[in-house]
């Protein structure tokens, strides 16, 4: 891949290049993410799919494209301490930017937000590498991307009290997790900023939120005997929820301009 002519894509303001099919670009963009040279994964591929996503240029296929982004979850899943973990950070930061979409546009299946929802839960759950900031390679933000990735698609006005009530347990599991390193590169802010999302589209009760927020977590359901409790609603259906405003404009993230954390 060449590292000039994805310089010269930026430099234009991330238009879309006429030379190339937007396929060949979107695979090289998707190999980048998985990059451990942070200028490439952080500072080229996560910035032009986002911005191409939020533009539009994938509007007609953005459902391929986030299952495209929701596979790279599974690359090395399990591993730690290897490079594997960019392309799955980065991949579901870059999916995260579909559902982002699609909460304006609604452009998607309520059964393909839904997947996409449960993948982004589960492997936040399995996932064992938790870096922050790599020495030598950047940020990882294996955390901090995930409490993203939970809270943009919480805004869909397809999820509702049963689906978030989820979301904040697997926050919350998350966070409490024996096997977790320990957080010390923003991630619990990144959580925090994920669990008000969901407690601002005002859909779960205080009967339900007190409970979660009690101490004593010991004698809480567990997320899979919940999640059997309550099932999300029949694929394709697209449950009677207010429309919810568009979502401001994230600061996209430069890793150039970042410090590692002392």
């Amino acid at each position: 891949m060449a590292t000039g002519y994805w310089q010269e894509i930026l430099s234009k303001g991330l238009a879309v290049p006429a030379d190339r099919p937007l396929d060949d670009l979107t695979a090289e963009l998707t190999t980048m993410l998985g990059s451990p040279d942070p200028e490439l994964r952080d500072g080229t591929a996560y910035p032009a799919l986002s911005t191409w996503i939020d533009r539009g240029v994938y509007d007609d296929l953005l459902s391929g494209l986030g299952d495209g982004m929701a596979a790279g979850l599974a690359i090395g899943l399990g591993e730690t301490g290897t490079d594997t973990v960019f392309r799955r950070s980065f991949s579901v930061l870059a999916l995260a930017e579909c559902p982002a979409r699609d909460n304006v546009k609604l452009l998607v299946p309520s059964g393909r937000v839904f997947d996409w929802g449960d993948r982004v839960a589960s492997w936040f759950l399995r996932r064992r590498d938790t870096r922050g900031y790599v020495p030598g390679k950047g940020w990882a933000h294996a955390i901090a991307h995930g409490a993203d990735a939970i809270g943009i698609p919480a805004q869909s006005p397809y999820f509702a009290t049963n689906e978030l009530t989820v979301f904040l347990d697997v926050l919350a599991d998350r966070l409490l997790m024996r096997d977790t390193d320990l957080l010390v590169a923003g991630e619990t802010d990144r959580m925090a900023a994920a669990t008000m999302q969901i407690l601002r589209r005002n859909v779960i009760s205080l009967k339900v939120l007190e409970p979660w927020i009690h101490p004593d977590r010991g004698r809480r359901q567990p997320v899979r005997e919940q999640r059997r409790a309550r099932p999300l609603p029949a694929r394709g259906q697209r449950p009677g929820l207010p429309t919810l405003p568009a979502r401001p404009a994230r600061a996209r993230e430069q890793p150039t301009r970042r410090t590692p954390p002392t």
